[in-house]
């Protein structure tokens, strides 16, 4: 199957469910590692727009290069408020832009869907002589027993499931032959926080989730919901998490 397709039909649940990014990491970019209001910036991947919704706040004009159609609209939906947002229908390979045209190339969260070379080469054409790419994902911490119980259901329930993050590790070798040369990692507290509603909504967001009327579906949600309702303290669920990004040149 494509993998640009895995989304297909989840926009609605990635919308209400996934969460944004370290606020702290957002300082970072733009007080040390250059990002400013007047940065042009290509997030590759880029969904419904969670991230792209931080960088645009900061003033940054940005392309987001999504290939899924769902996920595409959704974010039209979401951010044709901004005068910096374009919307492009494009891949990580064939991103549709202009040779030396953007200051940042950033993936959240979509990194590990690429082929790792043909990204590289996309990103080299792509980004002006000095610019940066970022790679960001939300890790969530596997220490707490909240996502060790998560992360069974996940396994026990969805055959596509490969771990969060698509099985990135911190510091994954797919990263270290990406860069090549070095990069900087930075890691941010970042716990999230879920109602029942919102908590099966970034559930069913996965890739890798079952749909309704998928074999087990109804024991798959009343294993997230007993999840919930254990975990839960003021009908609030708090998962343990890390905005982790690794940024460098490619020069």
């Amino acid at each position: 199957m494509d993998s640009t397709q895995n989304f297909s039909g989840r926009a609605r649940d990635y919308t209400i469910g996934r969460p944004s990014y370290a606020a702290a990491l957002l300082e970072y970019l733009y007080t040390e590692q250059g990002f400013s209001g007047r940065s042009v910036i290509a997030d590759i991947g880029s969904g419904t727009g969670k991230f792209a919704r931080q960088l645009l706040d900061r003033g940054s004009t940005l392309f987001c290069v999504e290939p899924n159609r769902d996920m595409r609209e959704a974010a039209i939906r979401e951010l044709s408020g901004y005068p910096g947002f374009t919307a492009v229908d494009g891949t990580a390979s064939e991103s549709g832009l202009e040779d030396r045209s953007v200051d940042f190339v950033t993936a959240a969260q979509a990194f590990h869907w690429f082929d790792v070379n043909t990204f590289r080469r996309e990103c080299r054409r792509i980004l002006k002589p000095g610019g940066k790419v970022l790679l960001v994902w939300n890790m969530r911490d596997l220490s707490a027993e909240v996502n060790r119980l998560s992360f069974e259901i996940y396994r026990e329930f969805c055959p596509a499931f490969q771990g969060f993050g698509g099985g990135i590790q911190r510091d994954d070798e797919r990263i270290r032959r990406f860069f090549g040369h070095g990069y900087t990692c930075a890691e941010f507290a970042h716990p999230l926080f879920y109602d029942r509603d919102t908590f099966i909504s970034r559930s069913l967001s996965g890739s890798y989730s079952l749909k309704r009327g998928d074999d087990r579906y109804e024991e798959y949600l009343k294993a997230l919901y007993g999840l919930f309702d254990r975990y839960a303290r003021d009908a609030i669920l708090t998962m343990p998490n890390q905005t982790v990004a690794y940024i460098g040149s490619l020069d």
